[in-house]
């Protein structure tokens, strides 16, 4: 199967399933003698495991990661981190409904179109469960880069929008609800649409904004591996992902020049930042900001007509325990994808110049 590696220098390679005995991952690149901060790795994890909340997924993995190589007393070698997490709580039985019907909006039939076979336990490699691996690895990258400071939060959920500028969010307020949306009130009423819409057996989409800090100058690769190019892909491989925009976005198409243009300071650095952080596809040294939006989950809790393998149309009935809205969960998994890609370009960076 191919398009399970990410990166360049920094390398991480991803194997498993969502019911399988376990995930595991391989992470190459990573310099010698970095002492790691597992406690670090281990809160990521907890903020994107299945079972957090009453408005995630109910269910319960420790998700706890196992490494197996490349770290010796507490530090990196410079060879291959592999680890795995294994899996807990399986329940293979709830999809037996989908083993031959197709849910819509899911990958189960580009799966079998492609392949001619699937794994239908929770989607097998097209699950979500896959991105626990990536947390890992991001983890790790963000002890390559620690000057760098890598913060998201969700800003949307359904129609329920934050109406902070990213520049005046508090970023201790993020951890401190289940929505991790740094507004109190804002973060209530997400929550309250959510367990709505999850009382319905529907789900709801929304918008993880992401905030990087302390980037220099001067990461970025012209002219096809862009700063911005690499971010976007990394944000599209994501699960459910519909969207990406960084710097002003699709709202600077309605500008003129004269007011879109960053004017500079003195010492290099902007008046204003609707770049984003990035010219030309290189890092310019401001603050790099974008948001991802994510679609409404496809597997529904209520019947829906469809189609199985003979062609014939059936009524589907899901069992499972599944997220009624990913965008809690997946803060954790667009920091983590966000510092491979800034954790790959500075290796990179370090080979270009003396």
């Amino acid at each position: 199967m191919a398009g399970n590696t990410f990166g360049r220098i920094l390398k991480v390679s991803t194997f498993g399933e969502s019911h399988g005995v376990a995930l595991g991952g391989v992470l190459d690149g990573v310099p010698a003698g970095i002492e790691l901060d597992f406690k670090a790795i281990n809160i990521d994890l907890q903020r994107r495991k299945p079972g957090q909340s009453k408005i995630t997924t109910q269910r319960k993995e420790d998700d706890e990661v196992e490494f197996l190589s490349g770290i010796f007393e507490g530090k990196t070698t410079g060879t291959s981190i592999g680890f795995i997490i294994k899996n807990q709580n399986q329940r293979s039985g709830d999809y037996g409904d989908i083993a031959k019907a197709y849910r819509p909006s899911h990958a189960d039939y580009t799966y079998d179109q492609k392949y001619g076979f699937r794994d239908y336990r929770g989607g097998g490699r097209s699950s979500a469960r896959e991105t626990s691996i990536r947390v890992v690895a991001g983890a790790i990258a963000k002890q390559i880069i620690p000057k760098m400071s890598i913060n998201a939060y969700v800003s949307r959920v359904g129609d329920i929008s934050l109406n902070v500028p990213h520049n005046e969010i508090d970023l201790g307020e993020i951890e401190k609800n289940i929505v991790r949306c740094p507004d109190a009130d804002t973060a209530k009423r997400m929550e309250d649409l959510i367990t709505d819409v999850r009382m319905q057996g529907d789900t709801i989409g929304g918008v993880v904004a992401c905030m990087i800090d302390g980037v220099p100058a001067g990461l970025g690769e012209p002219v096809f591996d862009r700063l911005q190019a690499e971010l976007a892909k990394a944000m599209f491989s994501i699960n459910a992902v519909k969207g990406f925009e960084y710097g002003s976005g699709f709202e600077g198409s309605k500008m003129r020049g004269s007011q879109h243009n960053d004017l500079f300071n003195l010492d290099g650095s902007t008046k204003t930042n609707r770049s984003g952080g990035i010219q030309g596809g290189i890092s310019n040294g401001e603050e790099i900001y974008f948001n991802v939006a994510f679609k409404p989950v496809a597997t529904l809790l209520m019947p829906q007509m469809t189609i199985d393998q003979n062609y014939k149309e059936v009524e589907l009935n899901p069992k499972g325990r599944h997220d009624p809205c990913v965008v809690p969960r997946a803060v954790p998994i667009v920091e983590a994808m966000a510092a491979l890609v800034l954790a790959d370009y500075y290796l990179i960076n370090k080979t270009r110049r003396v």
